[in-house]
């Protein structure tokens, strides 16, 4: 059987799990689960691969919400990744539940391929990709170390079988004051929320003089309890964008700045805290990315290999692709106006149009495994691509 005969296969496959496959996106979806707490997505996903003949190994990396399922022995190994975490107050509106059952479904439907040709299908069940870095713990724990090539599909609002992402890295303050009345003796305070306020200022005129790519955002957690009380205590979180991790550090220090000049403006104790984990940019594997895009458009799908817009965000998928060749093709489930993380895309997610991005991401997924088994040489190719970025970045 070549290789065109055994894609038919994996495509019928994936056309006989149709209906499990939207019900569990729509389980998933309909029980929105936080980072590091998705313990039904991952009973629910378990359960399914089991049934499917995969080995089920959870807690892994000491996460009790990440796992691995295997199917097969072997090189090359390839690892589908599945995300399952939704967003506080929006659910899935970032479509996770579709990228979960994408997952599972292409990695099922691989069977055939891998009865006939040898090799390892994985799924990776990852926790907490929104600013958990479900992802960044498992590389450096090592869950990645037998990887030979690692794929995800996102849903978004356009399609391209490559993404451009940036840096990131999270970072907690809090400005500690002196509490007095507001009105009787104000002078006797210290307020910690104006401090907060003056960083804020800061930022906003900070921003006119950062690089293009480069994002700066955040909200206030705490800015006192009373309207009568100079407020003792306040606290935010802010996120800190960047196109490379270089350009990350130097733009770090200046946000920190911001806060200092406000501390000793006002008075206030800083006190801060870096995330431990930063989210590193996507490196995407074209060689990969263009098997990709080839199966995508025989499903009759038009697809970019590349995309043109200003969309910027960052994924904890970066940081697999620095360690192995990995894709993060976004496949649309919505209008180019509709922006992932609102309550529009979160309906989009358990739309038809979500589901048959689902169907059809998962048959380009299970597709592309299928030309990396049946062609050693692909697998080189990609392997290749790989070292080659890599002593560029070095050098």
């Amino acid at each position: 059987m070549d290789a065109e005969e055994l894609k038919a296969l994996v495509i019928g496959e994936i056309d006989a799990h149709r209906r499990q496959l939207n019900e569990l996106s729509l389980r998933i979806y309909s029980h929105p689960e936080v980072g590091f707490e998705e313990t039904k997505a991952v009973t629910w996903l378990s359960q399914y691969l089991k049934e499917n003949c995969f080995s089920i190994e959870k807690g892994v990396c000491g996460l009790p919400t990440a796992f691995r399922a295997r199917y097969g022995q072997g090189k090359p190994v390839i690892a589908a990744l599945a995300e399952y975490d939704a967003l506080p107050g929006l659910g899935h509106a970032c479509g996770h539940n579709l990228i979960a059952a994408c997952a599972v479904g292409a990695a099922v439907a691989t069977r055939p391929a891998i009865d006939r040709l040898g090799g390892s299908i994985l799924v990776i069940g990852t926790p907490a990709e929104e600013m958990g870095g479900g992802k960044v713990i498992m590389v450096k724990r090592g869950a990645f170390a037998d990887v030979d090539i690692a794929m995800m599909v996102h849903p978004g609002a356009y399609d391209a079988a490559t993404t451009q992402t940036v840096a990131c890295q999270l970072l907690e303050v809090e400005f500690l004051g002196k509490a007095a009345h507001a009105a009787a003796r104000p002078e006797a305070g210290i307020n910690a929320l104006e401090a907060m306020l003056q960083s804020f200022t800061a930022i906003n005129s900070l921003r006119q003089h950062i690089r293009d790519k480069a994002r700066i955002h955040g909200i206030i957690t705490d800015g006192g309890q009373a309207a009568n009380v100079v407020p003792d205590h306040s606290a935010a979180i802010f996120i800190v964008r960047a196109e490379s991790d270089s350009y990350l550090n130097e733009l770090k220090q200046r946000v920190i700045n911001c806060f200092i000049g406000a501390a000793t403006a006002s008075g206030a104790r800083l006190e801060y805290h870096w995330q431990e984990h930063h989210y590193a940019p996507m490196r995407n594997n074209l060689t990969l990315a263009r098997l990709f895009q080839q199966n995508m458009e025989s499903l009759g799908r038009k697809m970019k290999l590349t995309n043109s817009s200003d969309t910027i965000f960052s994924t904890d998928m970066g940081n697999v692709s620095q360690q192995v060749p990995g894709i993060h093709p976004m496949v649309a489930i919505a209008p180019e106006e509709i922006s992932l993380h609102s309550p529009r895309f979160a309906s989009a997610a358990a739309s038809d149009d979500g589901s048959r991005a689902l169907l059809d991401a998962a048959k380009a997924l299970a597709m592309t495994a299928v030309d990396l088994l049946s062609d050693p040489e692909k697998v080189t190719g990609v392997e290749e691509e790989f070292r080659q970025k890599e002593e560029e970045f070095l050098t």
